[in-house]
């Protein structure tokens, strides 16, 4: 999987309020919204967004000057989005082109809209694919188009299930153990198994949210071979139990 679809999963508009939002000189409220520039002229983190083009806000931060806006709020639904999304920064201002705004203000927002809703996701899709060419990601996410870590993310993320050790992520890589364990750590800011059990515990959350599978069924699908062993690794890096996290992460999910 590509990077920058990667970075897209589980981010997609469902009911997300379009609406029509005048920000004037405040904090705007975190959560994953969209904005699009109507008219007028804000500047968020020293960027300047004027009529035509898109802010993406991913954390609270403060806006000044005003503008008409477009905008809609993302539910970022489940574990590993959230975990995929947090590479995001605070806040992203992406350049409309020619007709934006007059486009923007013809936006019907009087209620709920499946049209809305695909608007919004294409304007995001739009906003960030601007962000990741021009910053090229942070993390696990510019990690991806590392020749050496990129492929170990991959397979971690595709095959959550199998038993991987320091020596076989190294095999697919086609380096020696200490090299992608000094790289990966570098460029990730983890250890690779650290990184994949926290990997695992995100998508294990998700299956409990989602489905009514056992804690053992749902350990084997995130590569541990018994539900004790797999219990005790999540607790640690969840801060709860799987059984606890079923009704949690069903709430929030």
């Amino acid at each position: 999987m590509e990077p920058f679809d990667e970075l897209l999963r589980g981010v997609r508009a469902d009911g997300a309020g379009v609406r029509r939002v005048e920000t004037s000189g405040r904090r705007v409220s975190p959560g994953l919204t969209l904005y699009a520039v109507v008219s007028g002229e804000i500047s968020v983190r020293g960027e300047t967004a004027r009529a035509g083009d898109l802010v993406v806000v991913r954390e609270s931060v403060a806006v000044e000057g005003h503008a008409s806006a477009i905008s809609g709020t993302y539910d970022v639904k489940g574990a590993v989005a959230r975990r995929l999304t947090a590479v995001l920064p605070d806040a992203v201002v992406a350049p409309g082109v020619a007709g934006c705004a007059e486009f923007y203000r013809d936006v019907d927002t009087s209620g709920p809209s499946v049209v809305a809703d695909r608007l919004l996701d294409w304007l995001m899709v739009c906003a960030l694919r601007e962000w990741f060419d021009r910053e090229h990601g942070t993390g696990w996410l510019a990690a991806l188009g590392d020749e050496v870590v990129g492929p170990v993310l991959r397979v971690m993320h595709a095959q959550p299930d199998k038993a991987w050790t320091l020596a076989l992520l190294a095999k697919e890589a086609g380096v020696a153990r200490t090299t992608l364990a000094g790289r990966f750590a570098k460029l990730v800011g983890v250890p690779p198994l650290t990184y994949l059990t926290e990997w695992r515990m995100a998508v294990a959350a998700d299956l409990l949210a989602e489905s009514d599978a056992t804690v053992g069924s749902v350990a084997r699908q995130v590569g541990y071979a018994d539900a004790f062993g797999f219990s005790a690794a999540f607790k640690r890096v969840q801060g709860v139990s799987p059984s606890e996290c079923r009704s949690r992460c069903a709430a929030s999910a």
